[in-house]
């Protein structure tokens, strides 16, 4: 059923980080235009709102993750997810963006006119219904994945397991791993942060990954930030902190990119001098690819690394053969026994949140088109897109 028809002159897909930067930029900067934010969800936050792992947190300095014309306050750098969120509803709500947001709106098609210079944009309701917005611009803030369900590959034996399985984009809220074994499968920057987190209260965690990652280790708070703040204006302090971690991250993935060998070294050095030189650095941390060929992975005040040497933790570099009742099975022969296990795999890609965009009757296939800046596509009027980053926020 479909209700009524809204024109504004922009329409923002999306209330995460992206969506609301977005709207907070047109009431700073164009108050005249009419906009509203299109969410699916229940509530706003995107990402911060929707993982709820333990120990969620970014994997990049809140300095330049968090918005230019709202200071991060916080001497946390590397930031927890719960305080990520409140950051970015606090935004919402001092630039009155909160009172924007239509929840229960799940875009589901664009239709662009070239006679019209118009999009007519349907969404479904959380009752059923759909209502129709007609806008001048369309930004789509979705990111680049599937909040509906991870990526979950196919293990032989999973539905064998006695325990639970659990994918973080679906953390249960009752799961308690006090006292139980648990096994992480995963390398990534998910599997880095949960495996500290949860080897504070389990009996133990081990990492079970296929290859390895490169890690790196940095302070979890920034001095220098924290410094500027005491002697400078607080705006003045944000602004040098920003551009400095821009400059040092810059520095860091053309490193990777012109000296990999350097890099390679500097990385295995880290590790090193974490765990100490009887460790198998080059089993567990010795990737097959060459730095910044894929994202790398950073960890607080080496926080994992702690938790290896602590012994309530370990990395098993191997492949599964398959899931038994109480455990895993390796091809290498090995058997991980577990009480819960942990499908830290990855996420689902989806392109512009899954909807169907027509311009002039044609349906877009992305996979074709020139993408201008990362955020516009060739023959596609009036649309943008933010999908996050690559190698730097």
């Amino acid at each position: 059923m479909q209700t009524g028809c809204e024109e504004l002159e922009v329409l923002i897909v999306g209330a995460g980080l992206s969506g609301i930067g977005a709207a907070c930029h047109l009431v700073r900067e164009s108050a005249a235009k009419s906009f509203a934010i299109l969410e699916s969800r229940a509530a706003s936050g995107g990402t911060w709102d929707l993982f709820r792992y333990p120990g969620i947190r970014s994997d990049s300095d809140m300095y330049t993750l968090g918005y230019s014309f709202r200071p991060w306050t916080s001497g946390q750098a590397i930031a927890a997810g719960d305080t990520i969120l409140e950051y970015v509803r606090a935004t919402a709500r001092e630039h009155g963006i909160d009172r924007r947001i239509r929840f229960g709106h799940t875009v589901r098609r664009a239709r662009w006119s070239e006679r019209q210079a118009r999009w007519t944009v349907e969404a479904q309701r959380a009752d059923g219904t759909v209502a129709t917005f007609v806008c001048r611009f369309l930004f789509v803030c979705t990111g680049y994945y599937d909040y509906a369900r991870g990526h979950e590959p196919e293990i032989p034996g999973a539905r064998d397991f006695r325990g639970p399985l659990i994918h973080p984009q679906h953390w249960p809220g009752d799961f308690d791993c006090a006292g139980k074994r648990v096994v992480v499968i995963g390398s990534g920057a998910t599997a880095v942060t949960l495996v500290p987190a949860l080897a504070q209260t389990a009996a133990h965690v081990t990492m079970l990954q296929r290859s390895p990652t490169y890690v790196l280790s940095l302070p979890g708070r920034d001095r220098l930030a924290e410094t500027l703040q005491r002697l400078l204006p607080m705006r003045a302090a944000h602004a040098i902190t920003r551009w400095k971690n821009m400059a040092l991250t810059m520095a860091i993935y053309s490193f990777c990119q012109r000296t990999p060998r350097l890099a390679r070294a500097w990385f295995r050095r880290g590790v090193v001098r974490a765990m100490g030189p009887d460790y198998a650095v080059d089993t567990h941390f010795k990737p097959r690819y060459e730095p910044w060929d894929q994202r790398l992975c950073l960890v607080p005040d080496a926080d994992l690394f702690a938790a290896l040497r602590s012994g309530r933790a370990a990395v098993v570099t191997d492949r599964i053969r398959n899931i038994e009742a109480d455990g895993v099975a390796l091809e290498s022969g090995a058997r991980l026994p577990a009480d819960a296990i942990v499908t830290a795999t990855g996420l689902r890609l989806l392109a512009l949140g899954g909807i169907e965009i027509t311009v002039d009757g044609a349906r877009l296939e992305t996979a074709g088109r020139m993408a201008y800046r990362g955020m516009m596509l060739d023959g596609v009027p009036n649309l943008a897109f933010c999908i996050g980053y690559t190698n730097a926020s």
